[in-house]
């Protein structure tokens, strides 16, 4: 039976000499004469080899966790195990264990599939993950990673309007567990939990093309044999990717081609309700945009509207032309005029450029109410760059051979 108490422990005092206070099963309190008070085991791994195990210091180490570590120590000794040694290596895995933090995994997870990721694909996801990722939980330990603070992680990308890039988070850090899994770091997926975690988008029918398909489409243009202020129209959406109807009803007197700003009024955007009077969204033209309104107005630059009806001068390009356009040259059922827009968010994320930028020139709404207030100039330096540089990087894809038109 034990014959320790707490007590006892405290009512022993320091002497001249080292006193030991016996617990049994080899547990004793040495007290030294300085008044430090230690928790020891004894043990023999042979008949005639014993050996000391240092517990720790009391009070700090108190009686019932003394008697604890020594059952713990003697199940190492029942095995052969010196406990010290058993102890140095828990500790030592401890420490290899802390090392590997999810910064860590993480990039031994990009470096692995490296060869196997576009160049747009790859500065994409290391962007993401050093904004949004590493600074909340790269030095976590991968094995302490817990589903809430992932999911905490990822609604905090989403509620600040980026579902997108939620989307993605989400998917990157499920693929990093996963690896962490193969490579034997962790036995458990603590991102599988999030499945079905995010809000579910409304379906779009309108799948972006991807960087070999655009010359292919663009292709098809040159090779279009319908009005050219048409194929005109399908570029400018190209370039600008701004909705159907903000290009159908665009008006002369909304462009500055000398500032290179294209100013839609709030009446005509879908996020209106949360614009101001008189506000306007605005689209910075790169050259090339440029270049095709001044064609352009050689068609219809008498007239109000940048695409008049071709029966009534009065009124604006119909609802369908762009559509039907696009079904002559083969694209029926596989790509639509608003498709313009996917694409470009699709690929401008891919090639890098920051989600708020983006989302900013789309005109989306700003899903947190906080900061619904629109700022038609937030951005526009980045703004400028990106629209030229999208449109740049058009020009410099390979030149395709277009599909044969129906």
């Amino acid at each position: 039976m034990p014959s320790l108490t707490d007590t006892k422990i405290r009512n022993t005092k320091p002497g001249e000499k080292a006193i030991k206070l016996s617990d049994g099963l080899g547990l004793y309190l040495d007290i030294r004469p300085s008044g430090l008070k230690i928790w020891r085991y004894r043990y023999w791994l042979t008949p005639k080899k014993d050996g000391i195990y240092t517990i720790g210091e009391y009070p700090r180490t108190t009686l019932a966790e003394a008697r604890k570590i020594r059952e713990w120590a003697r199940e190492q000794v029942k095995q052969g195990i010196n406990p010290t040694h058993a102890r140095a290596s828990e500790k030592q895995a401890l420490q290899e264990e802390n090392a590997e933090t999810f910064a860590v995994i993480s990039q031994e997870w990009i470096e692995h599939n490296r060869n196997t990721w576009s160049a747009g694909y790859l500065k994409q996801a290391q962007n993401y993950l050093n904004r949004d990722i590493l600074p909340q939980i790269g030095a976590t330990p991968i094995r302490s990673l817990k589903a809430a603070y992932l999911l905490k992680l990822i609604r905090e990308v989403e509620e600040r309007g980026a579902p997108s890039v939620a989307a993605l988070i989400r998917l990157w850090v499920g693929q990093i567990c996963r690896y962490a899994i193969v490579t034997l770091r962790i036995e458990h997926n603590p991102a599988a939990a999030l499945s079905g975690s995010l809000k579910r988008q409304t379906v779009r029918h309108n799948p972006p093309l991807s960087k070999n398909e655009i010359p292919v489409l663009l292709a098809a243009m040159t090779q279009y044999g319908g009005y050219r202020g048409t194929v005109i129209a399908m570029r400018l959406m190209m370039l600008t990717f701004v909705r159907t109807i903000e290009l159908r009803k665009a008006e002369w007197a909304e462009f500055d081609l000398t500032t290179a700003q294209w100013r839609i009024p709030a009446s005509r955007l879908k996020m209106k309700h949360k614009m101001k009077v008189g506000e306007v969204h605005i689209v910075p033209l790169a050259k090339q945009a440029i270049a095709l309104l001044r064609e352009l107005h050689t068609l219809s630059g008498g007239q109000a509207f940048l695409f008049p009806n071709m029966r009534s001068a009065n009124e604006c390009m119909t609802a369908t032309t762009i559509n039907k356009a696009l079904e002559r040259m083969g694209y029926a059922g596989q790509f639509s005029g608003h498709g313009f827009r996917s694409t470009a968010s699709t690929l401008l994320h891919e090639l890098g450029w920051r989600s708020e930028v983006i989302e900013r020139q789309l005109a989306h709404a700003e899903r947190n109410e906080v900061k619904a207030a629109y700022n038609h100039a937030e951005y526009m330096p980045e703004r400028i760059k990106m629209m030229q540089e999208w449109a740049d990087w058009i020009d410099a894809l390979p030149p395709a051979p277009a599909p044969k038109l129906k």
